[in-house]
């Protein structure tokens, strides 16, 4: 009996750690398939000329606009979450889209910048934007004559990733994100991309999803938000 109370002990604490594996987050917070023509009343606009028309959101940066198209959500303050949608590039006018995880109470990086994954056809980017390029001091000594040092730009490397993919142009993808404790997880119809793990991604209060569409002719269906059992 003494030599089974371990493995016992070890099975059940197995068990707990993988009842909910990574990218199965149940809990429900948002969700939009677009069915209806125009945005729900919980979507905010940040520079955005994107329309919902047709059963999708057609990502759209105004023509002169200084800042890439932002169609946000608010939440109630997260650490982990899960968010999926379905998109499509409609020609190669599409450079990318950015899903952002953002905290607009906090006030040590740019716009309350946490993370975020960018997706364009042919790399998918992975950021901690919390202790990387939006960190206030950072960003600031960016537009500056002299620039960033050498030590800042060495510890600039450690704080994004990029993989490699190859997406198809007129064709639906499903991206699949999935921050947990310090980690993003990244998907694509189904299949793993790969993963990145910084200091920033941990910060326990995201509170606002963003899709940025960079420029145009992204479109966007299917589109939630979910976090862990409480």
């Amino acid at each position: 009996m003494k030599t089974l109370l371990p493995c016992l002990l070890l099975s059940l604490t197995a068990t707990v750690a993988f009842a909910e594996p990574i990218g199965s987050y149940s809990r429900e917070i948002f969700s939009d398939d677009f069915a209806k023509d125009g945005f729900g009343k919980r979507w905010g606009h940040y520079k955005s000329g994107s329309v919902v028309k047709d059963g999708v959101l057609n990502g759209i940066t105004p023509e002169g606009s200084d800042h890439s198209a932002v169609d946000n959500v608010v939440i109630e303050p997260e650490r982990d979450l899960q968010v999926s949608v379905k998109f499509r590039y409609t020609s190669d006018k599409a450079k990318s889209f950015n899903l952002w995880f953002d905290d607009k109470g906090y006030k040590g990086s740019h716009a309350g910048h946490i993370c975020n994954v960018n997706v364009s056809p042919k790399a998918v980017n992975i950021g901690d934007a919390k202790t990387g390029n939006f960190r206030n001091d950072i960003y600031e000594k960016k537009k500056t004559p002299e620039g960033l040092s050498a030590e800042e730009k060495e510890m600039l490397k450690g704080k994004n990733k990029s993989l490699p993919v190859d997406l198809s142009l007129q064709d639906w993808h499903t991206l699949v994100v999935v921050t947990r404790g310090d980690e993003i997880f990244v998907s694509i119809d189904g299949k793993a991309v790969g993963s990145f793990k910084s200091e920033g991604i941990n910060h326990d209060s995201k509170t606002l999803i963003s899709l940025t569409t960079n420029a145009v002719d992204v479109q966007y269906d299917d589109f939630s938000i979910k976090a862990p059992k409480k």
